[in-house]
């Protein structure tokens, strides 16, 4: 069955809708990065800077900046998602969501405040910080019936959704999903991260020499997917897991070639039929040597490729969404072919296996046909995602 991305909405720290965070990618804007003591510890994160839609008291028991960003992105697209209410019905209409972190920023502020007057803030509900606060913020919102739960998966939680998403529809228990994820900054993260060393001490360097860790960032993205037809099909998914250490890659990069592989025999694609890749490419030492290696043994260095987390930060449980929204701008909204840079202000790597890592103005001179997508998370939990101009 042919399913497609009919429409895309997000935001992130390089913008708040489809055009200026496409305009701000390919001119290799890095500027949303900043650096802030919020959180605990002084670090530099991609922050969405915009005011957010407020959430109306009826639903104030989802009240958290996580559903505020899923908001923000399910505003851009109501449009398209009414349209299929109509068309399908509410209750064929699913909602399946990734995220690694949730609201649980509500729950830290809130218990801060416990700590200093005594009691939690009226205004508080653990409704906020729980997995599913998502997925059933926006059926509700919506007024969907269909299918409507979340997954966490670390950083490839919103790229399950969409391999669960597309499951829903060629079971016939769906004939539209509203897919995507986000992941809103917040301390446990943050210093989780540090705890692990895996912080960059400044900007991340994504595939470059100096590369030391990450920036955290939070976006939402939030697609429709359907079995209507739309400007991007959605053809393959690959997905492998190979356990190798709970947060550390396996070197060899073995699972992560087949997963890249799976989603290319899925989509009855070769690797050199695609156009574009975005890598996962954290900045950590670990993961964009496993990576390149990986890349290389699969494309060469043939592939134009690239990290956009130079541009966003690690946006964890949205990155999959995120990152394939990237991909779905420039097959559907970039006739000229023009390609994200990877932007790590640094010099390359020359130790890493080669890639074709794009530079800033680098174009592909004519439109985009095939793009791929990685996401990789802890516990070797791997996946790949095909999509194509349609």
């Amino acid at each position: 069955m042919n399913l497609y991305l009919n429409d895309l909405g997000l935001l992130c720290a390089v913008g708040n809708s489809r055009s200026e965070v496409l305009a701000r990618l390919l001119a290799g804007d890095r500027s949303g990065l900043m650096a802030t003591d919020e959180f605990g510890i002084r670090t530099i994160v991609g922050q969405v800077a915009s005011e957010l839609p407020e959430i109306e008291p009826y639903y104030s028991i989802y009240n958290c900046r996580n559903n505020r960003l899923l908001l923000a992105a399910i505003s851009q697209i109501r449009a398209t998602v009414n349209e299929m209410i109509v068309r399908y019905g509410a209750d064929r209409i699913g909602v399946v969501l990734g995220t690694s972190t949730s609201g649980v920023r509500s729950t830290e502020l809130a218990l801060a405040y416990q700590a200093k007057f005594g009691t939690l803030p009226e205004q508080f509900h653990y409704k906020q910080q729980q997995m599913g606060a998502g997925a059933d913020f926006l059926a509700n919102y919506l007024g969907l019936t269909g299918p409507a739960y979340t997954i966490s998966t670390a950083c490839s939680s919103s790229g399950k959704a969409f391999a669960s998403a597309r499951r829903l529809i060629n079971l016939d228990l769906c004939d539209a999903v509203i897919v995507g994820g986000a992941d809103s900054l917040c301390s446990l993260t943050i210093n989780g991260f540090a705890a692990l060393e895996s912080l960059s001490t400044g900007y991340c360097k994504p595939f470059g020499r100096h590369r030391n860790g990450i920036n955290i960032g939070e976006a939402a993205s939030l697609f429709v997917l359907s079995k209507q037809p739309g400007p991007v099909q959605l053809l393959g998914i690959g997905a492998s897991s190979d356990a190798y250490h709970f947060s550390a890659p396996d070197p060899a990069g073995t699972a992560v070639i087949i997963a890249m592989q799976k989603a290319l025999s899925d989509a009855g694609k070769q690797p050199e039929e695609v156009d574009y890749l975005n890598l996962h490419g954290t900045a950590t030492v670990l993961n964009d040597a496993m990576e390149s290696k990986a890349v290389n043994a699969l494309f060469g260095n043939q592939v134009a490729a690239s990290s956009s987390k130079g541009m966003t930060g690690h946006t964890l449980g949205a990155a999959a969404a995120l990152e394939l929204g990237f991909c779905w701008m420039l097959l559907a909204e970039n006739e000229q072919g023009a390609l994200i840079p990877n932007i790590n202000d640094d010099e390359r790597d020359t130790g890493l296996a080669p890639l074709h890592l794009v530079k800033k103005g680098e174009s592909l001179g004519r439109s985009l046909q095939v793009c791929q997508s990685n996401s990789f998370a802890f516990g070797g939990n791997n996946l790949s995602i095909v999509i194509a101009r349609a």
